[in-house]
């Protein structure tokens, strides 16, 4: 269910971006799975596992279905800004938290679930950004990945602490969507590195 949560809110999120950029419907569609499956597929490769897409197909159904829902309501959805914002957050905590189960299902420590829970919930993000020719979010001044990683340990500590999956999955999905709309509400950010310009 949460995969399935997590693939129709990231897909619809890529195509929505992809149709303000009047992309063709395969072009929508293509970025719509980029975001959906991207994220996935490089935990599932770093861990050592096929990729979980080419074993269900239910992850390109769902990405139909955002598109058929795009092409319906397709006018608001371009307009509003903030109904990206919320399939997109939607998508990043839902995703966070598949990618860290995954990953202490397959052995490996917290830690390195916390980082695929990350990679999971944000790498979708940065195909869809790439594809559609902006700077990714996550290199911008928003918290984005650290919303990710906040969430995850949020989940280290409800493991900590003896609660079952599902509480510690709620936890850590709250946390990503609270930081999320607390950066952007008061525009909370990372420190800025800077660097001397380079010498022409």
């Amino acid at each position: 269910m949460l995969d399935f949560i997590g693939t129709i809110a990231f897909a619809i999120s890529g195509i929505r971006l992809a149709s303000a950029k009047h992309f063709d419907l395969f072009g929508a569609y293509v970025v719509g799975v980029t975001t959906a499956v991207g994220g996935g597929t490089m935990r599932d490769l770093m861990l050592g596992t096929s990729p979980f897409w080419m074993t269900d197909p239910v992850y390109l159904i769902c990405s139909g279905i955002a598109l058929v829902w795009v092409m319906i309501f397709g006018k608001y959805l371009i307009r509003q800004n903030n109904t990206w914002f919320l399939f997109d957050t939607i998508g990043l905590a839902v995703f966070t938290v598949t990618g860290i189960e995954r990953t202490v299902a397959a052995g490996f420590p917290f830690w390195t679930a916390i980082i695929m829970g990350t990679i999971t919930g944000a790498a979708g993000g940065v195909f869809r950004d790439v594809f559609i020719n902006e700077e990714p979010l996550i290199f911008r001044k928003e918290i984005y990945a650290m919303a990710c990683v906040i969430g995850g340990l949020f989940y280290y500590a409800c493991a900590r602490l003896g609660t079952d999956n599902i509480t510690a999955g709620i936890v850590c999905g709250a946390m990503v969507v609270a930081m999320r709309l607390l950066a952007v509400k008061y525009k909370l950010r990372l420190p800025i590195l800077k660097g001397e310009e380079a010498q022409q």
